[in-house]
């Protein structure tokens, strides 16, 4: 086999698609770009790229959305701030993989995760005039810090490869102190190292929220998905873990997109901590001229961006929610599948010379899940990514996550039976024409 995508042919695209660098590029324009030179060849590449699930749709809410379509829902605007099913079943949710209660009222769909978080900025940067800063522990999903750019907020980050246990702490006191924090962002399990913090560097996030008065946005939207654990039995320990066990200060992302396969549809869940929904902050009437954050959150921002969530599927999400508290949807089993496609994929990849990144969480090996990370000796994320281009492996620079590391970030979820022997043929050859020195 040789090296199916010569570099003329790739250089040539980047150029037509204005990306200077293959490691700058985002990663749609990553996904465009492998597949125009698929189209170009013929030849297939293995797509490591994109963070869309690889399982089909539940079931249950294509069901209950579609009996929801036949009642005639299309032509009603839904509630702003969501259904009366959804915000029951989404608190019964919580209750049930997180032993966390949250009133239902606080509990609010919005269109995807993306729209959360975006929401979540807007509002934590209004409720104090000298709070103008999202603080990401990186790394992270890409698209985050575009948002905060986009609004035109101050961000600062760090690196929690080196930051782990006690010295989290210690960073983010040092972040925090400065008083001009409103957010913290991190994702659990991580996109894209799938560390996961423990219940200790929980509790300092959550100490220091309430210390510091910031708010966490706790992204969830890989729950349950620590398969080094049981988890997944509803009302049943252990638990999801998240900082709402240590603070009154957070917000947490709930998707639909990985936990039950329903990306399509963009629909997910904010969940907002009852000692916060409630509350008035003086600024925050002044800014956007409601006093309480969850109405503010509701009536000002979610109205301003989408004027609601498609009303049938906010009735799939409520169907969803309500199948896994009754232990009649296993939605963690379901997402299983992806640790066993990152277990074989690492052993093709450390077999051909690679190493894994971030490969601890403190003294314990990460969980296989959606996600994980490779590196090469002597070679840039950057530099990597370039080169496998050209063998049909497709992904992205960690640099784009904010990571600090050299690597790539490899995703499970459009990976087949076939594409394991495909990717052990490309990587082999990679390994003659560049061996390990």
């Amino acid at each position: 086999m040789g090296i199916p995508f010569k570099k003329e042919m790739v250089d040539e695209v980047l150029r037509n698609m204005h990306i200077s660098e293959v490691g700058d590029a985002t990663i749609r324009q990553t996904v465009a770009l492998s597949e125009e030179l698929e189209f170009r060849t013929g030849e297939k590449f293995v797509h490591l790229e994109m963070g869309s699930p690889g399982l089909p749709a539940s079931q249950v809410g294509i069901t209950a959305q579609k009996e929801a379509l036949d009642k005639g829902i299309a032509s009603v605007y839904p509630n702003i701030s969501g259904i009366a099913p959804l915000k029951e079943q989404a608190s019964r949710f919580i209750k049930a993989f997180l032993n966390i209660e949250i009133n239902p009222e606080g509990c609010v769909p919005t269109v995807g995760s993306m729209m959360g978080t975006f929401a979540s900025f807007i509002l934590c940067t209004h409720l104090y005039p000298e709070k103008d800063t999202i603080l990401f522990i990186n790394p992270g999903f890409s698209v985050q810090p575009m948002q905060v750019r986009v609004l035109g907020y101050k961000q600062e980050s760090f690196d929690v490869y080196n930051c782990r246990g006690e010295k989290l702490r210690g960073e983010l006191e040092r972040r925090l102190s400065g008083g001009r924090i409103a957010g913290i962002v991190y994702s659990n399990p991580n996109n894209p190292s799938w560390v996961c913090l423990t219940e200790e560097e929980l509790c300092y996030i959550g100490e220091l929220a309430t210390y510091y008065d910031t708010i966490v946005i706790e992204d969830l939207a890989y729950l349950g998905m620590d398969f080094r654990k049981e988890l997944g039995h509803p009302f049943e320990p252990p638990y999801q873990s998240t900082v709402a066990r240590y603070t009154k200060n957070y917000m947490l992302m709930l998707s639909a997109s990985k936990i039950f396969s329903y990306a399509g549809e963009r629909v997910a869940t904010v969940a907002i901590s009852d000692g916060l929904y409630n509350r008035s902050y003086a600024y925050l009437k002044e800014s956007l001229g409601m006093d309480t954050l969850g109405r503010a959150f509701i009536f000002t921002i979610v109205y301003t961006l989408s004027s609601g969530v498609c009303h049938s599927a906010q009735y799939a999400l409520a169907a969803m929610y309500k199948a896994a508290c009754e232990g009649e949807l296993d939605f963690v089993g379901e997402t299983r599948e992806y640790a066993r496609r990152a277990a074989r994929l690492k052993e093709i990849f450390l077999r051909h010379g690679f190493h894994i990144v971030y490969d601890k969480d403190l003294d314990e090996p990460v969980s296989d899940g959606f996600f994980f990370t490779i590196g090469r000796k002597g070679y840039t994320g950057d530099a990597l990514l370039a080169e496998l281009i050209h063998y049909g492996v497709s992904a992205i620079s960690l640099c784009t996550t904010g990571s600090a590391q050299q690597g790539i970030r490899v995703c499970t979820s459009r990976v087949h039976e076939e594409h394991y022997a495909l990717l052990d043929a490309r990587l082999r050859v990679f390994n003659e024409k560049h061996p390990l020195t």
